[in-house]
């Protein structure tokens, strides 16, 4: 009875609508934020005392959303039906002229202040986005302060701040007048490092790392790269590099190292296939503080259907000029159009990596035995010293990316009286240009060119020589079919030239199609070179452990359709 006479005494309550017309921009703003916009979309009863009180509020608010527009002097015409047990509130809005930036004044304290024709200060002035002439809305007017502040926090002064900004709005002249002051704070330089994590590995792979120095001004850009450096040397699954932005430590702000190590050993196995060399399992041992001073022996092992190799290599870390060298030896088989190989290798490298270029020098020693069906036999032996460079200029994690190049450059020679059977040089660059085309498309040009120039081919072990036709080279052709024909198999030669012309599109989600023309050959002078052709589609898919390919191509040489296909799986 008491619930019964409660509700016999509580007033009516009415279901609500809210319709806005206003220009489609504002209407949406409007529809998202009234106060009744949102009392309706939860879909509650209300009294009719309610109904009013949001009425109200709304109006209010929309001036205050307009404003945020640039809309200062707005009409709003707002009315309150009701039919039967439901209102309806409605609002007509005439937003008027909106109101622009009529000046700018950018002031600086700190030492950026004191410098007199300041690079820098020039810079974030540029940076400043809301320019005369410009709508005011508040998003651009806070974004435009924070873009004012971003050069001056990545490079000298990471203490800066806004101490001061204002908008005058001038209704009557639909005009805003703005003013923003600006502390730099002291310029920052750097310190001495102070690293912290460290339990297995020597703190010197940290400090042999850095790209900063004590005394260097402070750039975020630094602590980005070391950062980076750090989680691909391979001892850390985690590097976090930064400074506390202590006006009081400016002079020599310590640069803060936190690691997380990598276990010491680590065994994976790896499965995939190609139509170059069939199906693939491969597994790795890995230690990476040998003679508890971080250096890395690897052990490998790989095994395809026409390939097989054995290998073992000992790394040690980056040292303070920033160069790693290493120990390694191979065994390996293959046999691939015909083309039978033993060998084994000794090679002694250093590398050096900085910003987008990579260069390996190396020294290496390499004996062979080949076979080509009964016209060829030959043992082969050659001591090649080696010069590669790498320059990569596309994102280091991009599967398929859409923009930047990849170009490689390199270069080897051996002397027959020193460990080989003949006197070679050995030049070779590849060069892979990617362009964005459209919203989701890429094209992609590649090219490659090689020599070796000597007086004869014989003796020169296979590796230094070429042949074409692939996945990555020419498809349409079988794996290195291109080359020189004898009776039983595909001889290695002297030249190569190819090239390829690729259109990918992707759709939704992870799949994508494509397009291509390949042209190339191999051959023992550059006037027997003559370029076969293959077209084709193919597929493209984004899978999490890699990029999986599949082509379909016709080889206009071999009237013949051919499929490529590669996939790889790490565990």
């Amino acid at each position: 009875m008491l619930f019964l006479a409660a509700a016999l005494c509580a007033g009516p309550v009415y279901a609500l609508t809210v319709e806005v017309e206003a220009p489609e921009d504002l209407k949406a703003l409007l529809d998202q934020h009234l106060d009744a916009a949102r009392a309706a979309r939860l879909g509650e009863a209300l009294d009719e005392s309610e109904v009013s009180r949001l009425h109200g509020l709304s109006e209010a608010s929309a001036r205050g959303l307009l404003a945020t527009e640039g809309y200062f002097s707005p009409r709003i015409e707002g009315s309150m039906t009701r039919a039967g047990a439901d209102w309806t509130l409605r609002y007509t809005i005439t937003p008027g002229p909106r109101t622009r930036v009529r000046a700018l004044r950018v002031d600086f304290l700190g030492a950026l202040a004191d410098e007199p024709e300041s690079r820098m200060r020039a810079w974030a002035e540029r940076s400043f986005s809301l320019r005369p002439d410009m709508p005011f809305r508040q998003a651009d007017w806070d974004a435009a302060k924070s873009a004012l502040l971003r050069p001056l926090l990545s490079v000298r002064y990471p203490a800066a701040r806004i101490v001061a900004s204002e908008a005058r709005i001038d209704p009557e002249a639909r005009a805003a007048d703005l003013n923003v002051t600006v502390d730099s704070g002291p310029a920052f330089f750097y310190g001495m490092p102070v690293i912290s994590g460290v339990q297995r590995y020597p703190e010197s792979i940290i400090r042999h790392l850095s790209p900063i120095k004590s005394g260097q001004p402070y750039r975020q850009q630094d602590l980005l790269d070391y950062q980076m450096a750090l989680e691909a040397s391979g001892y850390y699954t985690h590097a976090t590099v930064r400074i506390e932005p202590d006006p009081e430590q400016a002079a020599a702000v310590p640069v803060r190292i936190e690691v997380v190590e990598r276990p010491e050993k680590r065994f994976s196995i790896g499965a995939g296939y190609s139509t170059d060399t069939g199906a693939r399992v491969q597994g790795e041992w890995l230690a990476r503080d040998v003679a508890e001073r971080g250096l890395r022996l690897k052990l490998d092992a790989r095994l395809e259907m026409a390939r097989q190799s054995g290998a073992a290599e000992l790394a040690w870390p980056r040292d303070a000029l920033g160069y790693e060298n290493s120990l390694g030896a191979q065994l390996k088989h293959e046999d691939i159009e015909g083309q039978e190989t033993r060998a084994w290798l000794l090679a002694a490298k250093r590398s050096q990596a900085r910003g987008n270029i990579e260069t390996t020098m190396a020294l290496q020693y390499q004996t062979e035995e080949q076979e080509i069906g009964d016209v060829v036999s030959a043992r082969n032996q050659a001591l090649t010293a080696h010069y590669s460079w790498t320059r990569r200029e596309v994102p280091a994690r991009a599967f398929y990316p859409r923009s930047g190049h990849v170009l490689t450059l390199q270069a080897g020679a051996a002397a027959a009286p020193l460990l080989s059977d003949t006197s070679f040089i050995r030049l070779y660059g590849r060069h892979t240009q990617y362009f964005r085309a459209g919203a989701k498309g890429r094209l992609i040009l590649r090219g490659e060119l090689g020599s070796v120039l000597a007086d004869t081919r014989a003796g020169i072990p296979t590796d230094f020589l070429f042949r074409a036709g692939g996945d990555n080279s020419v498809r349409g052709y079988a794996y290195q079919s291109l080359g020189r024909t004898l009776e039983g198999g595909t001889a290695s030669v002297r030249y190569l030239a190819t090239g390829s012309v690729e259109y990918n599109h992707f759709f939704e989600g992870n799949w994508g199609m494509a397009v291509f023309v390949d042209a190339g050959d191999a051959a023992d002078s550059p006037g027997s070179l003559s370029p076969v052709f293959g077209y084709g589609v193919g597929a493209r898919y984004r899978s999490p452990v890699g990029p999986i390919n599949l082509d379909l191509a016709y080889g206009e040489e071999v009237d013949e359709f051919r499929l490529h296909f590669s996939l790889g799986v790490s565990f």
